[in-house]
């Protein structure tokens, strides 16, 4: 299915026939980065209602009204796989927030670790990039992103039902492909530590949860952003949506 090149996540309701408004921020994007006038053609979506085809309806650098057609995208069931990873430097912070939403990360969660070295997210830059990437990637969905908390409070308050897979780079774990097609389907999150690796304190707890499995991705040292990179594709090509044909249109 063609799409237009430009797509416009819209939190509230969209149906056909509608007119929604794009905001300050978005109506400077379309108005001033993107050129566009009333009249051209884009897409809207989100995950309640799908993706709907649309035209500018009015557009100046404050204000951008859409006017929508027909639906291009019927809501589709997404993987809930959440990552968590500890914060890293701004520009590889950047990168993965941008990376994990092509990934398909249903959430982006910063948790801080004994050996840390970035104390300080930008949860609002976090969520832009979010947003960029899905709206350039195809998804209907934009990961959530969620407050940082540490580590051991995380695990106290693990939620009933979702496996949580931690990246060991000791080699102490299963390999990754083999332990994401062992685990039973459901709920995921993957866990990333720091370039200093886990704590052994931190390593035990993780070891003795009941919903953590430690996974090996391999004989390399790989920088956090990468690993997190490399599990969250590992992971959709055994258990998630790389594993079933693409939703129909309409």
């Amino acid at each position: 299915m063609a799409m237009s090149p430009v797509r416009l996540h819209i939190d509230e309701s969209l149906a056909a026939g509608a007119v929604v408004e794009a905001g300050p921020r978005r109506s400077h994007y379309l108005a001033t980065v993107m050129r566009m006038g009333p009249g051209d053609p884009l897409s809207v979506f989100n995950p309640r209602d799908g993706e709907f085809a649309a035209a500018l309806d009015l557009c100046d650098r404050r204000r951008c009204r859409l006017a929508l057609g027909r639906r291009l995208r019927r809501p589709a069931p997404e993987p809930d796989v959440r990552l968590l990873f500890a914060p890293i430097k701004r520009a590889p912070i950047d990168l993965l927030a941008r990376k994990a939403a092509e990934l398909g990360a249903s959430a982006l969660w910063p948790v801080t670790t004994a050996l840390t070295a970035a104390r300080r997210v930008g949860l609002d830059r976090m969520r832009a990039n979010a947003v960029e990437a899905a709206e350039r990637c195809g998804r209907l969905s934009v990961p959530e992103v969620l407050d940082p908390a540490p580590l051991d409070e995380v695990l106290c308050g693990w939620p009933d039902g979702r496996r949580l897979f931690w990246c060991d780079e000791s080699g102490g774990g299963r390999p990754a492909a083999e332990a994401f097609a062992a685990a039973p389907a459901g709920p995921a999150a993957i866990l990333v530590g720091p370039e200093g690796g886990f704590s052994e304190a931190e390593r035990a707890g993780l070891r003795s949860h009941a919903a953590a499995a430690a996974v090996d991705l391999g004989p390399r040292l790989l920088r956090a952003e990468t690993a997190a990179f490399a599990a969250l594709a590992c992971w959709q090509a055994v258990a998630g949506d790389w594993t079933r044909a693409a939703a129909p249109p309409g």
